[in-house]
């Protein structure tokens, strides 16, 4: 029986006992708790609300900045974005509502991700895959498009159940990958604790030279100089931000569901549905291009003499062509139907196609930065309220999340195994799974007792 079958199982067999127990027992009711909670959380933020402009700085903020920090320097160090986390930090502990903690949280994922990406260019040249990174963004921003279509149709009820058995699916798949390479280093530290620990697929982790598993200086082989690292690739982030740019216009011209946007588009209409699937043939051509200029590219290597393969062909030439921009649609997708940045799916689906954990965190957060700037700048754009409290969430997160990858290179450097980089994103992960599964049920539960429709809505 397969783990996700025990997990049904095991969920009915305790609800039978439930409705079995005695009427007259002491216990509380689940509903009774639900209403409790979902109360004191009516109460705390409207609290909340009445002190907020006073101009002072609460208790309770003070306790959101520090919870903020501890969140973002451990989701940064696993290359994660983090908003799964900083949503109810935002909520229930500094007492924000949900949309304004939403706007906030970009900020923040925004701010974490700049740190990170910074840190991977000038201390760990070569960490960052940006042949992975193109072929993913375009299908990863069109994914999100369908995924927040969706977001809109299905019942909240639905939503929290995928997103649930979503990530304990992943949870358990990325700890299974953690344990596998966490024998094979062990295997190998056993004959020789130098020599290089290889993993996904035999491939030494980049960065480390000889046996000193440092990070940041050298090539793969080993034995390299500084000026052996890799160029700065002015091309593939010009084509990033070209991609980035054409869909944030895209989104700029659509607006949010009320119409509200740079430009009037009335909702639903016509206008809307002609920009909104402009987005597919944009993501199409992009996509096709980058592969024909990657296959181009492979195709100089080959015929220089003395030349090490590109990044792209070595660790993806056993995929199919399209399996890497279908697999960043089906990211996108789920983000915007769960509305996470992505990091918290991106991550465990670049160690499940074989990237090593150190390269597949800093690709994560290279990607989750456009897909959260592009959030972020349209917040902006569309007026939203307190840009100055959450600009200093987001200067939390950039010194939170350069804190966080610099423990963690030092620990991976002294321990020679970067499976703790995966275990990391495991318990963020099951720690995401826990917080999504309660904050969803007393979510649905409060639509339930409030008389809220519960099924399947029309997009508009």
């Amino acid at each position: 029986m397969s783990w996700t079958a025990r997990v049904l199982v095991t969920a009915t067999l305790l609800s039978a006992a439930a409705a079995a127990a005695s009427p007259n027992s002491t216990s509380p009711h689940p509903g009774h708790l639900l209403a409790k909670l979902s109360q004191w959380r009516e109460d705390y933020l409207s609290e909340a609300a009445s002190q907020a402009g006073t101009g002072s700085v609460r208790r309770n903020t003070v306790l959101a900045w520090i919870l903020s920090f501890l969140a973002a320097s451990v989701s940064s160090a696993g290359g994660v974005g983090g908003g799964s986390l900083f949503l109810p930090i935002l909520n229930l502990v500094a007492g924000l509502s949900l949309k304004r903690a939403t706007s906030y949280s970009s900020f923040m994922v925004t701010g974490g991700a700049v740190s990170n990406v910074l840190y991977n260019l000038l201390c760990t040249r070569g960490l960052i895959d940006y042949d992975i990174a193109l072929l993913f963004q375009p299908c990863l921003l069109l994914g999100v498009s369908l995924g927040v279509v969706c977001n809109v149709m299905f019942p909240e009820w639905l939503i929290t159940a995928l997103f649930s058995l979503f990530l304990a699916f992943c949870t358990a798949k990325t700890w299974r990958a953690g344990v596998k390479i966490w024998r094979t280093e062990t295997v190998a530290a056993r004959h020789d604790h130098k020599v290089p620990l290889l993993i996904g697929g035999g491939l030494p982790m980049p960065g480390q030279v000889g046996g000193e598993g440092s990070l940041g200086g050298g090539s793969v082989n080993g034995g390299s100089t500084a000026g052996d690292r890799p160029r700065f690739p002015l091309k593939d982030i010009a084509v990033l931000l070209v991609v980035w740019l054409s869909f944030f216009l895209l989104h700029v011209f659509i607006g949010d569901k009320h119409g509200k946007g740079v430009i009037k588009i009335k909702p639903c209409g016509i206008a809307y549905w002609l920009v909104t699937i402009f987005q597919v043939p944009f993501a199409v051509a992009f996509t096709a291009y980058i592969v024909y200029a990657k296959r181009n590219k492979q195709g100089r290597h080959d015929d220089e003499d003395g030349k090490e393969p590109n990044s792209f062909v070595t660790k993806t030439e056993t995929l199919p062509p399209l399996a890497l921009p279908l697999a960043a649609f089906v990211t996108g997708s789920l983000s915007g139907l769960f509305g996470i940045g992505g990091g918290l799916l991106l991550n465990p689906v670049l160690l499940q196609i074989g990237i090593p954990p150190q390269t597949a965190a800093a690709t994560s957060s290279f990607m989750v930065l456009f897909c959260a700037s592009m959030s972020m700048v349209q917040f902006i754009l569309l007026g939203m309220e307190g840009i100055g409290e959450a600009a200093v969430y987001a200067g939390i997160c950039f010194v939170a999340s350069l804190t966080g990858v610099i423990l963690i290179a030092r620990a991976v450097k002294k321990s020679g195994r970067v499976s703790m980089i995966v275990f990391l994103v495991t318990a963020i992960m099951a720690l995401s799974t826990v917080i999504v599964t309660c904050f969803g049920a007393l979510d649905v539960w409060t639509q339930y007792i409030g008389g809220a429709y519960m099924g399947f809505k029309l997009p508009c």
